[in-house]
């Protein structure tokens, strides 16, 4: 894992190839399955899988632009936003937050006591704007856009989740030579620009499956209009238990058996749903005999801290980390 504190110009210019780690379990050895996990998560502890992804064309359009300062958006848990509060440091960007939730800003300090989502970002430089969800909702419409700039000055938008056309070209990026071998590809699913970028770059005979951490349809439509070809992708949406950052004592207790398993960890928004579907998939004989399955790590790990929290003070069993 590539760890860097300071300002590292260099850092997105890197051409980073993960590890593809296999994994052994008696249900895989059963249906004759084959399964390795891509460790994007090990690029960086917080630039990590798709969000280094995602990040490395959009800071390069933004020193093209000459732009000192990114903005961008999410929950008070995203993983996005502490991404590219870090990105932003390493950098030697300005950072600005627009964070969903009014009320986390009316005591910053407290907010930033019990979140290490935000902390983390808050270490980093990045500067915050709570907005009430109402006002959130607003956030791709151009009014409030330019009334963003009005109140911080010129800077550069990078979208909620990071996903761009330039985060798809980043995407297209985490499927190397090594990697044809491989009959399905999965994702986790937020935006959609890791699972374009996997689409756009697949070979013909790969099938790519995507396993949405959201509730409803819209994801379909969102990423058709990402990609230029529709006959190599499904959706999985079965698994993500409830909805966004929704989960329950059985994800928990399967991400701790499969990290105790395979010592891969796994976080409860994304990647842990999409494993949980896989095996069950593989259990169902979904997957044809003696296919390679390549499951895409896309990090997220550091909110395993606050889910963590949330758990203890409900006196339920915790994420191993």
């Amino acid at each position: 894992m590539v760890v860097l504190n300071s300002i590292d110009n260099s850092f997105f210019s890197k051409d980073f190839v993960s590890q593809n780690q296999e994994v052994f379990l008696s249900v895989l050895k059963e249906k004759n399955i084959e399964l390795y996990i891509k460790r994007e998560d090990e690029i960086h502890p917080f630039v990590s899988g798709n969000k280094f992804r995602k990040l490395k064309y959009n800071i390069e359009e933004a020193k093209n632009q000459q732009k000192d300062t990114l903005l961008t958006f999410g929950g008070a848990f995203s993983n996005h936003i502490v991404a590219t509060a870090v990105a932003g440091k390493l950098s030697a960007f300005k950072t600005i937050g627009v964070i969903r939730g009014d009320e986390l800003g009316v005591d910053l300090n407290k907010t930033l006591s019990k979140n290490t989502t935000l902390k983390e970002a808050y270490k980093s430089g990045m500067q915050f704007k709570f907005v009430s969800r109402s006002d959130y909702r607003n956030k791709s419409e151009k009014n409030f856009i330019e009334e963003l700039r009005k109140e911080f000055g010129d800077f550069y938008l990078v979208p909620e989740g990071g996903t761009n056309e330039l985060a798809v070209k980043g995407c297209k990026e985490i499927l190397t030579n090594k990697d044809e071998k491989f009959d399905y590809i999965c994702s986790a699913i937020g935006t959609g620009g890791t699972i374009a970028g996997l689409i756009e770059s697949a070979k013909d005979y790969q099938k790519i499956i995507g396993f949405p951490a959201l509730k409803g349809d819209f994801l379909q439509d969102d990423i058709q209009q990402l990609v230029n070809r529709n006959d190599n992708w499904s959706l999985e949406s079965d698994y993500h238990f409830g909805g966004y950052g929704k989960y329950n004592t059985e994800l928990i207790r399967f991400i701790n058996e499969f990290k105790t398993a395979t010592s891969i960890p796994l976080d409860p928004i994304y990647t842990g749903k999409m494993l949980f579907g896989i095996i069950e998939k593989i259990k169902k004989n979904e997957f044809q005999k003696n296919s390679k399955i390549l499951a895409i790590h896309t990090g997220g790990l550091q909110g395993i801290a606050g889910v963590n929290q949330r758990l203890k003070n409900k006196n339920q069993e915790l994420i191993n980390i």
